[in-house]
């Protein structure tokens, strides 16, 4: 059985209520696919009866779970690779030197996943960057999910995960073979800092940051989330700092404060005014 109309109803008002991720109504054949085996671990017969249980109990432990399972966690290593390129030749080159009075870094990777984007972060700055082993530069990684969090910290990816994205020198030199699956080495794993966060909720625990990655995030929200999150975003971006969307993402018609910038075929955004945030 499938997904009725009703029950997928309310799991897109649960989803969108904990998370503001908008589940579109095509999307009922990765319901029925992501939430098999919550039904089959939890004991119901079917979907139906579960989001059964949903309606009827207090916020638990299983709502948790349900939305985990409905939110999409998809990424990998060097994700469209632009991006990185544009960090190693200019963004951290120049602030470097922008930063060299009081040599430090912050960057923040927003909606990690299972902690590829923050890790290959780690990577390029360990490869290309001597300089900030000598920094105290702060790399943050944060998710709603509790569930992908652990994955990241543990630093586990299957052969087909480490295939995406993944030159060989490069899992060679950081990674180790175990089974069938890999491990990133110690040394990257302790530049990470991996914590829980929702964007819905309060940021005061961030400090501000030099770059920050929110990459293929806005476009699972509505208009009036994107721009909650643009506001926040103003906030916590230090002077002459950058922001990172995917490649489908914009602040254009969202929030006039940012300007866009373009670094070969990277896109990335800092504020108008750096020196005066906006309210």
């Amino acid at each position: 059985m499938g997904v009725s109309t009703t029950d997928f109803e309310y799991l897109r008002e649960l989803v969108h209520h904990h998370s503001a991720v908008v589940l579109f109504g095509d999307k009922t054949y990765l319901a029925e696919l992501h939430l098999q085996p919550i039904v089959e671990s939890a004991g119901f017969a079917s979907i139906a009866d579960l989001v059964t249980y949903l309606r009827t109990q207090p916020f638990n432990s299983l709502h948790i779970q349900t939305i985990e399972a409905l939110v999409t966690n998809e990424t990998s290593f060097f994700r469209d690779s632009h991006p990185f390129e544009a960090l190693k030749k200019y963004v951290l080159p120049e602030l470097i030197k922008q930063r060299e009075s009081e040599r430090s870094l912050n960057i923040w990777c927003a909606a990690c996943s299972n902690g590829q984007e923050p890790y290959s972060i780690a990577i390029l700055i360990n490869e290309h960057f001597p300089k900030l082993r000598n920094w105290p530069v702060k790399l943050i990684a944060t998710d709603f999910s509790t569930k992908v969090l652990a994955r990241a910290r543990e630093g586990h990816y299957n052969q087909l995960e480490i295939n995406r994205g993944l030159p060989k020198n490069i899992r060679d030199r950081y990674f180790q073979k175990l089974d069938t699956d890999w491990r990133i080495n110690e040394q990257i794993r302790q530049m990470v800092d991996f914590c829980q966060l929702n964007l819905l909720q309060p940021w005061s625990s961030l400090p501000q940051f030099d770059v920050i990655f929110l990459r293929n995030v806005l476009i699972y929200f509505d208009v009036v989330t994107k721009k909650a999150l643009l506001k926040n975003i103003k906030q916590q971006l230090r002077p002459n700092g950058y922001l990172f969307l995917g490649s489908g993402e914009t602040t254009i018609s969202l929030d006039e404060s940012f300007k866009r910038v373009l670094f070969d075929k990277a896109i990335c955004y800092q504020l108008h005014n750096p020196e005066v945030k906006a309210d």
